[in-house]
């Protein structure tokens, strides 16, 4: 038999293994041991991942993930860093972080209860270790002793408290759906705390718990936060991380210095970090061409990089599946294209104009000619927040049944009964892009040109003045959406939801009863789903609110990105380090 068949059999056992648990069972088929301790074993996480729907094939694969080991590491030197499609970093504050950039830094200066590895399962932080109960719901966590934040404050449980309490309040944290399952969080000495949760939740630990993705739990510094003021801290930040931040200037970017007394006495190995944010795909490949910047973060690699930057012998360029997905999110408050009720049957509100044209615009969207003229192939058509990254939850079969699929003819049909045959008669549209993201507005605006007659002029903005015009409700059309989801909460309850964090949270409530989306069944299904551990159930949970967003036209649902890092090949970035989405420089070094 040929090794090529032994390791197929190999993975066939082990995915077969992972999903072997009654789903009633609220440790899914694992002792309470093998739930608690230090570390998780490989079958404890692929059992986990497969409880909470996230795992796929590719975590089977031999050398894939955390699996490998690092590169030999050489201490000391400076990392120059080039955060690509921005101007400047707004803020540091886990409770106000609204972009992937921005919890790519913190990564690096707060800790977490836990934190993902390259396999997307969560591992200790400043847990050191922990137990579940029999029920699944009880989670009893022994902290690190002697850690300490960057500002020499002692780490204990009363942070952890603190970071609850400040992160479970809406008016203080726009995370505060992410831990809404506990019911309660007890500290029972200085170094261990208890959580109660309302129901098992197989995603808790790489959800909620996570210092990066989930935010929620990202330990801040009470004495920090009193010292420096809510604007300040979100500038220069107090963690308990391997790196610290000590200088942060609006529009000239981020520098992290070593954090002398992190708790891993072996990290980090770099002694600085200079992140200069650079908005535009030329000055990002000049930046690393001339050996300005070694390596890049921030939002996705322009597109139109990506081959130039393979064929430098001198770079690193590795591409993986990236969690995320890209939207043209259309306002239904503008006239032409209004909907002030999407509690209707489909086929109920294609009887409104405003829906025909909302539909049409979303059936126009040719998203294969996107993804091959704006991404270069880079990309893979979306319609819905759930991405292949998922795995399990991802249905591949969505681009043939939702109401989205592209239909030229069919959209076509749709404006012209909305009265505009052609195009004729319809205003002119404006289509917000951060500057990074003008070209892909031309390309989605020379598609509807081509395929409604329609003219859309590509304005591009800043992020942090895009955003604000977005959360306000005072644009036409936007292009823009998620990353780092790693679980399908991260695009349903932060996206979906009438009260999610980005639907319009500083509109005006007197006159939009709702931002871009709202409708009753997709609040109710996407609140069962979030709490349901047995795997098949939330799939199907998931899947229905994923569908009934996509044919209701949350938005024009357009692509799911890949991840493109590049770097220097004088950068010594250690494969256990590399998790889609994020940056942790706490392993990585320069080579001498």
């Amino acid at each position: 038999m040929s090794k090529d068949n032994d390791e197929q059999i190999n993975i066939e056992s082990a995915w077969k293994d992972a999903h072997d648990f009654d789903p009633k069972d609220p440790l899914f088929g694992l002792t309470r041991d093998e739930m608690s301790g230090t570390d998780l074993s490989r079958r404890a996480t692929l059992r986990l991942l497969a409880a909470g729907g996230a795992l796929t094939f590719a975590h089977l694969i031999p050398g894939s993930g955390a699996t490998r080991l690092a590169q030999a590491a050489d201490a000391g030197g400076t990392l120059n860093c080039g955060w690509a499609g921005v101007g400047e970093i707004v803020t540091l504050d886990p409770a106000q972080i609204n972009q992937v950039l921005q919890f790519q830094i913190t990564s690096n200066v707060y800790s977490g209860l836990m934190h993902i590895n390259a396999d997307l399962v969560a591992q200790g932080d400043l847990a050191e270790s922990w137990e579940v109960s029999d029920d699944g719901k009880i989670y009893t966590f022994k902290l690190r002793e002697g850690v300490t934040f960057h500002n020499g404050d002692a780490f204990t449980a009363d942070d952890v408290l603190y970071t609850f309490d400040r992160s479970k309040d809406p008016e203080q944290s726009i995370h505060s759906k992410v831990i809404a399952n506990v019911a309660n969080l007890e500290k029972l000495n200085d170094h261990e705390v208890r959580f109660t949760l309302n129901k098992p939740q197989a995603s808790f630990l790489p959800k909620a718990l996570e210092r990066a993705s989930g935010r929620a739990m990202t330990i801040v510094s009470k004495g920090g936060i009193e010292a420096l003021g809510l604007a300040q801290y979100g500038l220069t930040p107090i963690g308990t991380g391997p790196f610290k931040v000590t200088e942060h200037q609006l529009g000239q970017g981020v520098v992290l210095e070593k954090f002398e007394d992190y708790f891993d006495s072996e990290r980090p190995l770099l002694d600085k970090i200079i992140i200069k944010p650079i908005d535009g795909p030329e000055p990002l490949a000049a930046a690393i061409q001339a050996g300005d910047i070694s390596y890049i973060g921030g939002n996705p690699v322009p597109a139109q990089l990506v081959e130039r930057f393979q064929s430098n012998p001198d770079l690193t360029v590795d591409i993986k599946p990236a969690p995320g997905f890209q939207s043209v999110w259309i306002n239904p408050w503008r006239e032409y294209m209004q909907v002030s009720d999407f509690n209707k049957p489909v086929e109920e509100l294609k009887k409104e104009k405003g829906f025909m044209v909302r539909l049409a615009l979303a059936k126009a969207l040719d998203r294969e000619l996107f993804v091959k003229q704006a991404l270069f192939g880079n990309g893979v058509p979306a319609y819905g927040t759930i991405n292949p990254a998922m795995g399990y939850y991802y249905d591949e079969k969505i681009g043939e049944s939702s109401e989205q699929a592209f239909d030229p003819d069919g959209a076509k049909a749709l404006m012209a009964s909305a009265g505009y045959p052609d195009g004729e008669g319809f205003p002119e549209l404006e289509l917000i892009t951060t500057p990074s993201q003008k070209r892909y507005g031309l390309v989605l605006a020379n598609i509807y040109k081509q395929v409604l007659g329609i003219t859309v002029n590509v304005v591009p903005k800043e992020f942090s003045v895009g955003i604000e015009d977005f959360n306000k409700n005072d644009y036409d059309l936007r292009l823009g959406g998620s990353g780092g989801d790693y679980d399908p909460d991260d695009g349903l309850v932060d996206w979906m939801i009438t009260d999610s964090k980005f639907n319009g949270p500083t509109r005006d409530k007197a006159k939009h009863p709702f931002g871009f989306f709202s409708e009753a069944e997709v609040d109710a299904v996407i609140a069962e789903e979030s709490v349901t551990a047995e795997p098949e159930a939330r799939k199907a949970l998931v899947q229905k609110a994923n569908a009934i967003t996509s044919n209701k036209v949350a938005c024009g649902f357009l692509y799911h990105p890949v991840d493109v890092q590049v770097y220097h090949n004088s950068v010594n970035f250690p494969d256990e380090s590399r998790i889609p989405g994020l940056h942790d420089f706490d392993r990585v070094s320069i080579k001498t």
